[in-house]
């Protein structure tokens, strides 16, 4: 195809027919959704015409869905947002942990996604600020950027929690900055069981209080002993938070930033055929040596796997913790500076592999740039939304 494999394109021509056997089973939120990159960048949500102004050549332009959980309408919203994050580094280390529920944890969030994925962030948050604030481990006042990821390289629904935090933090006298052990940030073991403690803890809070809900083969969690049966050797189960090796510096800390805060749940550079119905892409298996791998599904089953991971509407996957807290971060930060004696440096975002400053970047995408000469692409006016049409793929 033109412009590699899309997920559109398996919605286009899989989706109609998939609806209408799923009649009723669909939330108006996943409908949204494939609504949405079905006609992201098509002639049914409008555009404009331009015309390169140095040597003439035109072409359409049409809109974008600017939908968050489509693979297309993420970068520019992900180089403002690493703009922003990068004018708030500190010259310290930087540790990455990453917060993982148990699979009956995941069954409970699936039919309670704005209850159980909050009390995941304010569980994990709540773990690290008090682990940190301990004398006998750091004894300091920590930042944290918390990064909710629902799926697993198969498309499965397994929550879990991406915590990039810089190492160190304010002492509580606010008189000087702690620092961490050399390439240690907090022990993983004490991490993991005071958030098992305070996860389990929110959790029966949200069941007494009726805030969860269940449906079809987990209604019967509804009851309050079976709830009780599913979630008490929970708290006897050894819980998964993973620590990964420090930054290199703040270029990892962006880079890494970059790929993990916009994104959705399969990329579609991941995809690499549809065909008779069926989707395949790429994969990475851990539990092989070589992980790479292919996985090919029904074309349903792999829009199925997709709409797993559809937020609830007005849902914020990533946030900000203590110092970086969104009240107070200006503040806290310039004291942060203040106290490791450094001067912030200016905003800079890489445009492929160009940094330059943010405040100096054109307003326009880079995309309106020329493809046959790279001079600046005007526009000649608007074109109005056109109904839509089957687009069918040509699948043999």
């Amino acid at each position: 195809m033109p412009g590699g494999l899309e997920v559109a394109d398996i919605f286009r021509h899989d989706g109609p027919a998939w609806r209408a056997a799923h009649k009723g089973h669909l939330s108006r939120d996943q409908l949204k959704v494939m609504g949405a990159i079905e006609t992201c960048r098509t002639a049914a949500l409008g555009g404009h015409a331009e015309c390169c102004g140095d040597c003439g050549h035109q072409r359409v332009a049409y809109n974008s869905c600017r939908n968050r959980h489509c693979p297309k309408c993420q970068a520019a919203a992900r180089v403002q947002w690493l703009a922003d994050r990068q004018a708030e580094l500190l010259p310290v280390p930087y540790f990455h942990v990453v917060f993982t529920v148990p699979q009956a944890i995941g069954e409970i969030a699936f039919q309670n996604k704005a209850v159980v994925y909050n009390i995941l962030f304010s569980a994990a948050a709540r773990t690290l600020r008090t682990i940190a604030a301990d004398p006998r481990h750091l004894g300091a006042e920590i930042g944290v950027v918390a990064v909710l990821h629902s799926w697993g390289q198969a498309l499965t629904h397994h929550p879990h929690l991406h915590c990039v935090i810089p190492g160190g933090g304010l002492a509580p006298d606010g008189t000087r900055w702690v620092a961490c052990r050399p390439g240690f940030f907090l022990p993983v073991r004490v991490l993991s069981r005071l958030f098992r403690r305070l996860f389990l803890e929110r959790l029966r809070d949200a069941f007494d209080a009726g805030h969860l809900k269940f449906f079809a083969e987990r209604a019967h969690l509804a009851e309050p002993a079976a709830f009780t049966r599913l979630i008490r050797p929970l708290a006897k189960r050894d819980w998964v938070v993973y620590a990964k090796r420090p930054f290199g510096g703040p270029e990892q800390v962006l880079a890494y930033l970059g790929r993990y805060t916009h994104r959705v749940a399969i990329t579609n550079s991941r995809l690499t055929a549809f065909e008779n119905h069926r989707v395949t892409f790429r994969w990475k298996d851990y539990r092989h040596d070589d992980p790479r791998r292919l996985m090919t599904l029904e074309a349903g089953e792999f829009m199925r796997r997709f709409l797993l991971h559809v937020l609830p509407p007005g849902f914020h996957r990533i946030r900000h913790y203590g110092f970086l807290a969104n009240g107070h971060r200006a503040d806290r930060l310039a004291l942060c500076r203040r106290l490791l004696q450094v001067q912030p440096e200016p905003a800079t975002v890489t445009v492929d592999g160009d940094a330059e400053p943010a405040d100096r970047q054109p307003k326009t995408d880079r995309f309106l740039l020329c493809p046959c000469c790279g001079g600046q692409m005007l526009s000649l006016g608007p074109i109005p939304r056109q109904p839509r049409k089957s687009t069918p793929l040509d699948t043999s």
